[in-house]
């Protein structure tokens, strides 16, 4: 499946202007971090260009959703898997359009930006169509993929997509090596396992509040009395801020691109003004490391609900020693959440501004740790190796019975 998306984001769409392409990619950050989650089908601009993008799109829209809708904040956390599986439905109608939205834009964009010949309305509506398409078919794939238990597969896809660029950033550096910059290239290798384990500490970390369930006599027989407890992760809203935060710091770049097609001495600008600003790496760091916090309590806010899990505990006769079942136990959970949240705030924060950071204290464009990538790719490894690791013991114990 990960050799077929590979094989469908070496094929580009007709009338590519190369050189234009690889400059306007040298010059627009939005449209390199936007590669990142197609799984490096941007670049080429290939028939499945918009990658697994306009379905996580769709997936935090109606997250963000559920704060406006009480029905939509029931259907996912109150009913179980079939509620997650009705989410997940009406996430993949909605991406259809989006993609379709997406493609059309992006096409118009890139045929102004001088990357794309002109097209005619029947060519660009079959290029639409073409694009949809390749979103819905990676879509299914991801689907496919979780439907054998190996992990996430929207997660595999953009995984796939970025590990397949280690060779040319391998090359890079390769390239760029000369006999006084060791020094720098051994401690750029000591700081990329540093920061590879402490993603893996963190992305592990949990808070675990102890939990005990009262004992109830139903019939003849005795439930509850046992102990356990609620894990609370340091880092519960992923990558999520990330993406969040670059795009309001890109959008001002991203207008400055648009308003070309009506404006181009506006554009220009604007460009220049963007660009002076993103040229200060420490001014664009410090704003985009206290987006990233925000972002992070305010995301956490949205998808960890004290209150139902105070809810929930109740129900189930379970209760937090020492506090007391209903608003007590929300508060306190509110108040342990708030207190890792901001562990794990601080630990995205400095993952996205990684790249800068190393750029700043190396001198070398090319020794660039790429965090948010970093940040995936660690993620769905140890994630499938879960997978993989509680399918061979589900096997063990069959081949045991």
């Amino acid at each position: 499946m990960l050799l077929c998306f590979r094989v469908l984001a070496a094929i580009p769409i007709p009338g590519i202007d190369s050189e234009n392409l690889r400059n306007l990619f040298a010059s627009n950050q939005l449209f390199g971090f936007l590669n990142i989650f197609s799984g490096g089908a941007l670049e080429n601009l290939s028939i499945i260009m918009l990658g697994v993008g306009p379905y996580i799109t769709t997936t935090i829209i109606l997250q963000l959703l559920t704060i406006l809708f009480p029905r939509l904040k029931e259907i996912y956390y109150e009913e179980g898997e079939q509620g997650r599986a009705k989410f997940n439905r009406l996430a993949r109608y909605i991406t259809v359009p989006l993609a379709a939205l997406q493609g059309y834009g992006f096409l118009n964009l890139l045929t102004h930006q001088g990357v794309l010949a002109p097209l005619k309305m029947p060519v660009l509506i079959t290029n639409v169509i073409i694009i949809t398409a390749g979103s819905v078919l990676l879509m299914w794939l991801g689907e496919l993929i979780e439907e054998y238990k190996i992990g996430s597969g929207i997660s595999m896809i953009i995984f796939a997509g970025i590990v397949s660029g280690l060779p040319s950033a391998l090359s890079n550096i390769i390239y760029s090596y000369s006999p006084e910059d060791i020094p720098t290239y051994i401690a750029y290798v000591i700081l990329t396992v540093l920061v590879v384990a402490g993603v893996v500490f963190i992305n592990e970390g949990e808070r675990k509040i102890p939990v005990s369930y009262a004992k109830r006599v139903r019939g003849s027989k005795l439930y509850g009395g046992a102990s356990s407890y609620l894990p609370l992760k340091v880092n519960q809203a992923g990558v999520i801020p990330i993406i969040f935060a670059v795009s309001i710091l890109l959008f001002p770049q991203f207008l400055a691109q648009t308003l070309s097609i009506f404006s181009p001495d506006s554009s220009i600008r604007l460009t220049e003004l963007v660009n002076k600003f993103f040229a200060n790496l420490l001014i664009y760091s410090a704003i985009y490391f206290v987006l990233v916090v925000v972002f992070t309590y305010f995301y956490t806010a949205i998808t960890f609900d004290p209150q139902e899990i105070a809810k929930n505990l109740q129900r189930s006769g379970g209760f937090i020693p020492g506090i007391r079942p209903g608003a007590s136990t929300a508060e306190f959970i509110s108040k342990i959440v708030n207190r890792t949240t901001l562990f794990g705030a601080i630990f995205l924060g400095l993952i996205a501004i990684l790249p800068n950071l190393t750029q700043l204290i190396t001198g070398i464009s090319a020794l660039t740790l790429g965090g948010t990538a970093l940040l995936i790719v660690v993620s769905v490894a140890l994630e499938t190796m879960k997978q993989i690791q509680s399918q061979v013991i589900m096997r063990e114990y069959e081949g045991f019975l």
